[in-house]
């Protein structure tokens, strides 16, 4: 008989667990949920392809992880959008991603894309342009580099839009090519590589010589008109000064400026001398057979051959020949010129 005072606790019946295969059918499905989930992130964090596509992505200023990450979904690098930008932020590295022109390859890993954005290890094609080389000689040179087409860039150098937005006078821009070196977007275009030469010549023109070139009363197109033939001539660049004086004197004079690169100028480049052939040629260039300057620029000079014109040497000079060694030898009359060729010219004096 129990006794109805006793406070020891009624005992409680276990509760029945879950059969034993139904618990390993949990684990079962839990696990292959996350080898399922593995396999997807391993596949999503590989690269799309297998390096054959090359894409040029530019990140803006300010751009979010998450819309880089949607610029190179769209352009074929990544699988997964969400997983570059998560990875992103749980590395700390959303707002550390830099703007510019990048390249990438689709065999790149999302890990690669990102330390190369956070490092912004931009993609810029360089080059140099040398001073005085004319536009002829720049299609050349960016054609060989593979930069752009020579046609592209010679149709580029006449376009009348560039002309009227910077005031050109001429046919072409020929002159107003800044000598310097550039870094471009790979894949730019030939009016974006000819207007990025002409905005540093505006700017440098501006800074250096424009109120200088007034005062001499030079138009800044006569002014690079003569600069590009002082620079032609001049293989020594010290002789600038002392070139440059020489066709002043003669324009005074109301000489013809006789210089051997006009009459080359648009049909060959100018190596150093030139055949009987070739100055008697009948171009608008040619000033063995105009009289006063050539209509335009006849090369693009450097701010040193500018800066020649706008302070000549305070010489006489009216004359000079190339010496073997690639100097001149300046004269004042004919009679010393005419010395000066056959000792330097026809006997080869150094």
């Amino acid at each position: 008989m129990s006794d109805p005072t006793s406070t020891e606790p009624t005992p409680v019946a276990p509760v029945a667990g879950p059969p034993k295969h139904r618990q390993l059918m949990i684990f079962g499905i839990a696990g292959f949920s996350l080898l399922l989930i593995g396999i997807f992130l391993m596949l999503a964090n590989q690269p799309p392809g297998d390096g054959k596509q090359q894409k040029i992505i530019t990140v803006l200023p300010g751009a979010s992880a998450k819309k880089v990450a949607a610029q190179l979904a769209e352009a074929g690098l990544l699988r997964s959008p969400t997983l570059f930008t998560l990875r992103a932020k749980l590395t700390g590295k959303s707002a550390a991603i830099k703007a510019g022109p990048y390249q990438f390859t689709d065999d790149m890993h999302p890990s690669e894309i990102l330390k190369k954005l956070v490092n912004g290890e931009i993609d810029v094609w360089r080059f140099a342009v040398p001073e005085g080389y004319s536009i002829f000689q720049l299609a050349e040179l960016l054609a060989t580099r593979k930069i752009v087409a020579k046609d592209e860039f010679l149709l580029a150098c006449r376009n009348q839009d560039l002309l009227k937005e910077f005031k050109i006078p001429g046919a072409t821009v020929e002159g107003y090519l800044y000598p310097s070196t550039y870094d471009i977007t790979p894949g730019s275009s030939a009016n974006t590589i000819v207007r990025l030469m002409l905005r540093q010549f505006d700017r440098e023109y501006q800074q250096r010589f424009s109120n200088i070139s007034s005062a001499r009363k030079f138009s800044r197109h006569e002014l690079l008109t003569l600069a590009s033939m002082v620079e032609k001539e001049a293989v020594a660049p010290q002789e600038r000064p002392q070139i440059a004086a020489v066709f002043l004197n003669r324009l005074i004079k109301r000489m013809r400026l006789q210089s051997d690169p006009t009459a080359v100028y648009g049909q060959r480049a100018f190596g150093g001398s030139v055949s009987a052939q070739d100055v008697r040629q009948a171009t608008p260039y040619n000033t063995y057979r105009i009289a006063g300057l050539p209509p335009g620029p006849i090369g693009n000079p450097s701010a040193e051959a500018i800066a020649a014109v706008l302070a000549p040497a305070a010489v006489q000079h009216l004359y000079f020949v190339a010496k073997q060694d690639g100097t001149h030898y300046f004269s004042t009359t004919l009679v010393e010129h005419n010395r000066a060729v056959t000792r330097y010219l026809k006997n080869g004096a150094n």
